[in-house]
């Protein structure tokens, strides 16, 4: 059987796939790779099905061994490459020859990158999933210096394809399009201006289950509890601090604080991406006008 070798890991490197969805009514999220869109780039590229689990590297730092002749693609946040030493390209088909070390360096730009390889990590599921949820702890631990990641058959036919166009990660602002949340209404008539007219920073205390941001207070005019609610990813939930809490691809399924705004699902992907200390606009999604 081929195996991936992990030599290090970087601040974080945890197997994910499409994650649990469907799970919310036994309190399960529905966890998975936090930027589904580059996820699913890695796993086209080497002929995969979207859905075949892959690594997701935080901040970079991954190192691994193949211990057969295995391909690979690394999307996402864009990294230095090498492959037994030669750069190598981001959205691209890498092969790695048996003994060889794939190594990821630090993102310029961007937060989370991905390594898919031919045959999908073929680590046990979990509910389904083989995604790794750091709030419940379901799926596998996180990766650490020594794990042995096998890796499943290879798929029947090969893509035509060596090399995806991917546009550049923004530098400064990222921008998030929002709709008004179902608790908008708690919070006085000027706070989603507020939400809309000036950046937010995102804040150290971020992590897959959500991030916490830094700016213009969102105050409440109601002040009494909520019960717990549903929540989704790109959710908007507002704490006592009065400063907004954008939840991710772990977040938990309930929340007691309200929701002022959700970041449209074509932009959770984004969201993913923002680093601590970069900034984050909120605009309203445009609508369209009926006739």
């Amino acid at each position: 059987m081929r195996f991936l070798e992990v030599l290090a890991t970087g601040p974080l490197s945890t197997i994910q796939d499409l994650g649990r969805p469907g799970l919310a009514d036994i309190g399960v999220g529905p966890s998975g790779a936090a930027d589904g869109g580059a996820f699913r780039l890695a796993n086209r590229l080497v002929g995969n099905a979207e859905a075949a689990a892959a690594v997701e590297v935080t901040l970079g730092g991954l190192a691994v061994r193949a211990t057969r002749d295995l391909t690979a693609a690394v999307t996402g946040a864009p990294c230095p490459i090498t492959v037994d030493g030669r750069i190598a390209a981001a959205n691209s088909v890498l092969r790695i020859p048996a003994g060889a070390e794939l190594r990821m360096g630090v993102p310029g730009r961007g937060l989370r990158s991905y390594l898919a390889v031919r045959g999908g990590i073929a680590v046990p599921p979990v509910l389904g999933s083989c995604a790794t949820d750091v709030l419940a702890g379901l799926g596998p631990d996180p990766l650490a210096p020594g794990t042995m990641l096998p890796v499943g058959p290879a798929p029947a036919r090969f893509p035509l394809v060596d090399l995806a166009p991917v546009a550049a990660y923004p530098a400064d602002e990222v921008v998030l399009h929002v709709e008004p949340g179902p608790r908008h209404d708690w919070f006085a008539d000027s706070a989603l201006a507020t939400l809309v007219s000036r950046p937010y920073e995102v804040t150290a205390d971020s992590n897959r289950i959500g991030m916490r941001l830094d700016g213009p207070a969102l105050e409440r005019c109601r002040t009494e509890e909520l019960p717990s609610e549903g929540m989704v990813a790109g959710a908007l939930q507002v704490p006592p601090s009065a400063r907004p809490t954008l939840f991710l691809a772990d977040h938990p399924v309930t929340g007691g604080y309200p929701v002022i705004a959700v970041v449209t699902a074509a932009d959770v992907d984004k969201a993913a991406q923002a680093r601590p200390g970069q900034r984050v606009r909120f605009r309203f999604k445009a609508r369209r006008k009926v006739r």
